[in-house]
């Protein structure tokens, strides 16, 4: 939008909010721990003082104003402004959704592919493939190598050990084993 149509409390807001973020990649890598006690000292004060003000310049709006309606938003549903805050509690809860936003990439690009997954029960299958293999993505398991090697195990596998094969467990085969 044009300057002259962007709202100076909106536009405040992101400003405290951007520095909310500079904080967060200051100490992005950092154990939980240490994530935790820098966001204490040094984002603490900032969430509490937007809190604060966000309460003030909505007292100054009309209910039927657009930035009113969205300072509304975040505290007239019981526990959005905790979900918003939440990562000042715990130093392993990262402040954006980034990281499930991509997991969810995927669905997203394939959607209109699903459609065509021929009937529910093949809808189902497909969602059971792409669990497992986003389960092995997210356990730094290359995902082909996975079920390639799992598929091959599976008939001479005993049901006692078929935990084994979950790729939290699974071992690749060393060459001299495969040997």
């Amino acid at each position: 939008k044009p300057a002259h149509q962007i709202s100076p409390v909106a536009l405040e807001a992101v400003k405290r909010i951007d520095a909310i973020f500079d904080i967060e990649r200051e100490i992005n890598g950092l154990d939980a721990d240490a994530r935790l006690a820098a966001r204490q000292n040094l984002s603490l004060p900032l969430v509490n003082g937007l809190h604060d003000w966000l309460q003030e310049e909505r007292a100054k709006l009309s209910r039927h104003n657009k930035v009113a309606k969205a300072i509304n938003y975040m505290f007239e549903k019981r526990g959005r402004w905790q979900a918003f805050t939440a990562f000042l509690e715990d130093g392993r809860i990262c402040l954006t959704n980034n990281a499930a936003e991509r997991a969810l990439r995927g669905v997203a690009l394939g959607r209109k592919s699903w459609l065509f997954a021929g009937s529910e029960r093949g809808g189902e299958r497909a969602a059971a493939m792409y669990t497992l293999i986003v389960t092995a993505k997210m356990n730094d398991i290359d995902p082909q190598a996975w079920l390639a090697d799992v598929l091959a195990r599976l008939p001479d596998m005993p049901v006692s050990r078929i935990h084994e094969l979950l790729p939290w467990n699974w071992k690749a085969l060393s060459l001299p084993q495969a040997a």
